[in-house]
């Protein structure tokens, strides 16, 4: 038995009218609304894009340029001093960051990197020349203190001339690199040969010969760069003394048989990191410390630009 569909009265056809447009009008109000809403959230999202934009455009004209030093006493004497005078005079505004242990080699940096150990002191000179200094401070902590552009790396004194000892230096730059913001610049900052009478105990290694250390870190420094592409560059800091010391005839240029005397040896390391780091002459620069002569102040910053020229040897006089 077929069943009738139920009879539509005129008040029943009058409230489905009533119901489709009560749809059709919330659905046209609904479409308004989420118009809008899509408005706000694309203008935000572009206001956000160019705040950081403005951000990045800011950073890429700021004039400070931030170095760090991940090292040890060596490092020590060749940023803490003189360095920041030398670029304040050539019209470069810095901010150096030295993170150090007396010392310290690569194996104790990447210990102390996979323990997040606070073992470090740390001197910081603001652009505007104010040091503040702190300990213990923790290398993590150390290199989210500012977006450096360059970040430099050394073996300790003793092993310096052993590239068999370099083995850390690959992990602690991919800790560094996992910390640090932005695109810093990696260095490697080659040491010093040792005075000819010194008696620093890792001094028999290279045989208590001055040129023999000086050609084994010339030899690890070369090994360095060539086997890690993230270094940019080396600092060569070990073949400006050593020109220095065959320029003037004086082989110390220390002032305990191993760490740089105060005046012309850390001023000839400073001035070695202000050419390998802005690629500028250092010839010239009118700043030199008290207690130095104008000739002599030359004669460092010569040194400092025959080395940059020539990283993994002395240039003898007759040959520049």
């Amino acid at each position: 038995m077929l069943l009738k569909p139920p009879a539509i009265t005129p008040t029943d056809l009058w409230q489905s009218v009533k119901i489709v447009k009560f749809v059709v009008w919330n659905t046209l109000l609904l479409s308004k609304i989420m118009k809008k809403l899509f408005i706000a959230v694309f203008v935000l999202s572009a206001t956000a894009m160019v705040a950081r934009l403005s951000a990045h455009a800011a950073d890429v004209d700021d004039p400070v340029v931030r170095i760090l030093a991940i090292g040890n006493s060596f490092s020590e004497d060749a940023v803490d001093q003189y360095f920041h005078e030398i670029c304040e005079a050539a019209g470069k505004k810095v901010i150096i960051g030295d993170l150090y242990i007396p010392g310290c080699p690569l194996e104790r940096h990447y210990l102390n990197a996979r323990t997040d150990s606070a073992a470090y002191r740390s001197r910081r000179i603001g652009f505007d020349g104010v040091t503040i200094t702190a300990e213990p401070v923790r290398l993590s902590s150390a290199l989210r203190t500012d977006e450096w552009d360059f970040i430099s790396f050394q073996q300790s004194s003793p092993l310096s001339g052993l590239y068999s000892s370099y083995g850390d230096l690959k992990p602690l730059m991919a800790y560094v690199d996992s910390l640090s913001d932005g695109s810093p610049r990696y260095m490697w900052h080659q040491t010093w040969a040792y005075s000819p009478g010194s008696t620093h105990g890792a001094f028999p290694t290279y045989g208590s010969d001055q040129k023999v250390m000086y050609d084994s870190i010339m030899g690890a420094s070369r090994q360095v760069i060539a086997d890690h592409p993230a270094l940019d560059f080396v600092i060569p800091a070990g073949t400006a003394i050593q020109t220095a010391r065959t320029v003037s005839g004086n082989l110390d240029l220390t002032r305990d048989g191993y760490h740089l005397d105060y005046v012309t040896g850390r001023y000839i390391a400073a001035c070695t990191w202000f050419e390998a780091i802005f690629g500028e002459s250092v010839v010239g620069n009118p700043y030199h410390p008290e207690g130095m002569s104008s000739q002599e102040a030359r004669m460092a910053q010569e040194a400092a630009h025959s080395a940059v020229s020539s990283p993994f040897a002395v240039i003898s006089a007759t040959d520049r």
